[in-house]
Formats: C-alpha cells, sequence, structure tokens
C-alpha cells in the first residue's frame, strides 16, 4: 500500500472537475487547495529524509506499480482535457468561471501533462517517451525533452543554462528568456545532432519539426471542432501550466553555480547544485520532483528511489509554498540570498 502513496496527486483532477462543475470562486478550487492549504499545511510538517536502504532501492526501482501510477496519467490528462473542451464551450467568454476552469486545466497541464511527461521523458524505452510526449503535448511544451535531456542536464547551474536561474534575477524576466531560451536551444540540439549524422536537419527525424506540427495539428484540431472561444482558452490554460514549469525550474537552482575548473571547464554535477526539499506533501503531489539534487546527480534514476543527502541545499518548505513565495519576489530575495550566502560560507 505504501507504494501507492503517489495516487495523491490524483486528487488533482477530482478539484479539477469539481472546478468545472462549479460557479463563482469555487472553480479557483484547485488552486486554492494546491496553492493555499498544502503550503499551509506543510509549515506544520517536518521535512521526511529518511530513503531506502540500497538494497531496498534496487528491488523498488523496478517495481511496475510505480510506472503504473504515472501511466495513468495519460487517460486522465487526456480525458480531462476533452472534458474541458466541452465544458468551456459553454462557459461565458470572460467571466470568473472562465477564468477559473482555465486555471483549474492549467494547473493540469502543469502538474499531470508537463511534470510526468518530465519523468518519462527520462525513460530510455521508446513507449514511455511517447507517453512523456503526448503528455507534453497536452500543455504546448514538446520542445521541452530535447533541451531538457540534451540542455538543460548537461549545462545546469552554469551561466550557458537558459533554465538555471541566476541571483537576484526577476522571476517574469526568467520566464521568457527561460521558455524562448529553451525553445530556440531545443532546435539546435536537434539541428546538430541530425547534421553530425549527416541527415537533413528539416526532416521528420527532426524532433522538434514532428513537435512543431503536432503542436498545430492540435491547434487546428480544436479550432475546427471547438471554436476560436475555445482555442483561445486552451491556449490560456498550456501557457499557465508553462508558466508553473518555469516557477518550478526557477526556484530549482535558484542562485547556485558550478566552478570552473583549471581547464576551464565546468566541474560535475553534484547534489549541492539543486536546491532539494524533503516536505511530504509536496514530494508525493510532484512524483519525488522535490528531491531534485539527486535527479540532477543522476538523471535516469526513477522517481520512487530518488533520495535526499546532507550535501543538498534544503528549501525552507516544499515546492507549492516555494512557487508562492517566488511570486513575492522583495521576500523571495530576502530569504533565499542569505542562504545563497550562508552556503557560500560554508
Amino acid at each position: 500500500m505504501k507504494r501507492l502513496k503517489y495516487l495523491l496527486v490524483y486528487t488533482l483532477p477530482i478539484t479539477v472537475y469539481f472546478s468545472f462543475n462549479s460557479v463563482g470562486v469555487m472553480t479557483f478550487i484547485p488552486f486554492i487547495i494546491f496553492f493555499g492549504f498544502v503550503p499551509l499545511l506543510e509549515l506544520f510538517l517536518k521535512p521526511d529524509a529518511t530513503n531506502f536502504d540500497k538494497e531496498t532501492a534496487n528491488a523498488e526501482k523496478n517495481n511496475r506499480i510505480y510506472d503504473w501510477v504515472m501511466y495513468l496519467a495519460m487517460p486522465v490528462q487526456l480525458g480531462m482535457l476533452l472534458y474541458f473542451l466541452f465544458i468551456i464551450q459553454d462557459t461565458p467568454f470572460g467571466t470568473i468561471e472562465f477564468f477559473g476552469r482555465v486555471s483549474a486545466m492549467g494547473l493540469m497541464c502543469g502538474v499531470l501533462g508537463i511534470n510526468v511527461g518530465h519523468e518519462l521523458g527520462h525513460r530510455s524505452s521508446r513507449r514511455e517517451q511517447l507517453i512523456g510526449e503526448i503528455l507534453l503535448l497536452t500543455s504546448l511544451d514538446t520542445h521541452f525533452l530535447p533541451y531538457h535531456n540534451g540542455g538543460h542536464h548537461r549545462d545546469v547551474a552554469t551561466p550557458n543554462d537558459a533554465a538555471t536561474a541566476k541571483k537576484n534575477q526577476i522571476l517574469f524576466f526568467f520566464w521568457l528568456s527561460s521558455h524562448f531560451g529553451s525553445y530556440f536551444k531545443a532546435w539546435s540540439l536537434e539541428n546538430n545532432r541530425l547534421q553530425e549524422q549527416g541527415k537533413n536537419s528539416f526532416s521528420l527525424k527532426n524532433r522538434m519539426v514532428v513537435y512543431s506540427i503536432a503542436n498545430i495539428v492540435l491547434l487546428a484540431s480544436i479550432y475546427y471542432f471547438f471554436g476560436t472561444h475555445v482555442l483561445i482558452a486552451f491556449i490560456g490554460a498550456a501557457i499557465l501550466g508553462i508558466m508553473l514549469l518555469e516557477t518550478v525550474n526557477y526556484i530549482e537552482h535558484y542562485g547556485l553555480m558550478r566552478k570552473k575548473t583549471e581547464t576551464g571547464t565546468f566541474e560535475r554535477v553534484r547534489h549541492h547544485h539543486s536546491w532539494n526539499s524533503d516536505h511530504p506533501i509536496g514530494r508525493l503531489l510532484l512524483f519525488n520532483l522535490s528531491r531534485h539534487s539527486d535527479h540532477h546527480y543522476n538523471g535516469s534514476k526513477k522517481y520512487a528511489v530518488l533520495k535526499s543527502v546532507p550535501q543538498s541545499p534544503q528549501m525552507p518548505t516544499g515546492y507549492p509554498g516555494m512557487m508562492v513565495l517566488a511570486l513575492f519576489q522583495p521576500l523571495w530575495f530576502l530569504l533565499m540570498n542569505k542562504k545563497l550566502k550562508t552556503l557560500q560560507e560554508a
């Protein structure tokens, strides 16, 4: 039963269903719960830094229960997206219900779309990668995989990485530089990969070409079957999902930089180059994403066996609370710059 604890994330689509069938401010209930109640609760719950022992970790990493919990995200996400398209079609444009339901779908795009797509995009199985790509497509963020795997994990905590927030960088400007920087670097990575293989960059061998076609087909289909009103709502939800992703990127590596070696290259990625959080609810709701230090130390390690290590700089609370804190920039800089100073002096 302990292996099923990650099913907690599926309370999100339940609240989203409630949003789709409510009126007024109650359509914002997913945001109220996940960015209000959850951060408040985590202030009173102690972080849990316990890890599997080596023998148990070796056994658990291949347990299929953890995989099937993730696979469930695809039918749930696709089902909720289709339901959203019908519901928002009958929701008057610009009303509180319209914005509440778009925000609810946006949260689904960020958590089940992009976050699960990220985890499956690291897998070696083409089937699992495909599920991840489909989930990312529901958020119009398919370029995430080429850059994340080929660029971010290589350049993290360096000035070369679009998805690493520099000290004192404003969140709004980071949203723009990270998203669009990652997009153009994803094209560059794919073009270079194919050129090295002696293949045409602008062909269906280029994942960015395929992803672009898939995005256009999805948008055109929504417009054709549901109209402009619904298309705008879907794009709004996708943008919100992307903003949630970029806010997570912002908090994960804020101000942490790798040093250069005598040869002019950057030191190897270590656990202290990512912020970590062991707060239990945030871990379960995001498939252990908040144990981010170990994820970057070994990107292929499955989410269930990611561990907490003493060298990881610790966030004061879980991811939901840190995302809210990042919106209050003066308070964020006051708290996190102080923690950066303490790390540098250690």
